[in-house]
């Protein structure tokens, strides 16, 4: 990748439940609970409310799984059911300050820059991008969106549906 990228992982398939409960609660108060299996990695994810502003900030806990079939088993057990799967295929490049991920989903190709805003901002505008075009919404939010274009009943965001 340019600008001094250095791959960090290479393409990899990247699979993802997202957890809620029957009443969808912490849909309503915009927090994410995700288990995610990425190459050989199991994590759980916790992320809090975004805050509002130009860059996606929200509070984000995460720890490793050693097997995602138990953890997924508690989670039901708790109370929670998967609301939503997505898979994407993900390349993550790094450089000092920050990381870029390319991230191949079933609805189109993204970039997404991690670092502190400013570092963002510097690096959009090298490799061709201005603060208009930083998109800030989830991929359950795109993919309603993509759904909702294409006229088609939302499902899960997954390379193997019909749908996508």
């Amino acid at each position: 990748m340019a600008c001094g990228f250095r791959e960090r992982t290479p393409r990899t398939l990247e699979r993802n439940e997202v957890f809620d409960t029957a009443t969808l609660a912490l849909r309503a108060e915009r927090k994410l609970l995700r288990l995610r299996e990425y190459g050989e990695e199991r994590t759980l994810t916790f992320k809090g409310p975004p805050e509002a502003g130009p860059h996606k900030v929200r509070e984000e806990i995460e720890t490793r799984v050693a097997e995602a079939g138990a953890m997924r088993v508690m989670l039901e057990r708790l109370g929670y059911e998967v609301v939503f799967r997505y898979e994407k295929y993900r390349a993550e490049f790094e450089m000092d300050g920050g990381m870029a991920v390319i991230d191949e989903t079933p609805v189109g190709n993204f970039i997404e820059l991690e670092g502190e805003a400013e570092w963002i901002d510097k690096c959009a505008e090298a490799i061709g991008f201005t603060a208009a075009d930083y998109i800030t919404l989830s991929y359950a939010s795109l993919y309603l969106e993509w759904c909702a274009r294409q006229g088609l009943e939302p499902g899960h965001m997954e390379f193997s549906s019909p749908k996508d």
